[in-house]
């Protein structure tokens, strides 16, 4: 059972990882702030730390990890698309991010709860990864 979920957990980080850093990747271009721009590389810089971590684990257990629901990806890159060509304001950018990281962190907490037997250091992985949605959702808060 511990095995299972640690599994489980592991995976969803995996997604959660893959969702931030192609969601940080679609808003990029557009940025106009410099500090906004420095403050979503830093994020993904961290989100690319994670997911060396989140790998190497998934590796050990001989899982593929998973990749982000392709349909919820889809509608989140249409969604950025038709906000960004309507608007390609800093502000655009920084409430998708948050509507964004504030799913992230629901989702994640709640595959926190559901996979109870994980191990301790992939739930400590599911944290941090919280923790960082949870910062940058307040980092980019400036530009709302």
């Amino acid at each position: 059972m511990i095995e299972q979920d640690t599994i489980k957990l592991l995976r969803e980080c995996d997604a959660g990882v893959k969702m931030g850093t192609a969601s940080i990747d679609d808003v990029m271009p557009h940025v106009n702030s410099e500090k906004l721009l420095k403050r979503l590389n830093k994020c993904k810089d961290e989100h690319d730390k994670l997911s060396l971590e989140i790998d190497g684990l998934l590796d050990k257990y001989r899982d593929d990890g998973k990749d982000p629901n392709p349909i919820v990806k889809g509608m989140s890159w249409v969604k950025t698309n038709m906000k960004l060509a309507a608007d390609g304001s800093d502000a655009t950018i920084a409430d998708l991010m948050t509507d964004g990281c504030n799913m992230g962190v629901k989702s994640l907490n709640r595959y926190l709860n559901q996979y109870k037997a994980a191990d301790e250091v992939s739930k400590d992985i599911c944290k941090r990864l919280i923790n960082l949605e949870e910062r940058l959702a307040i980092d980019i808060r400036d530009f709302l």
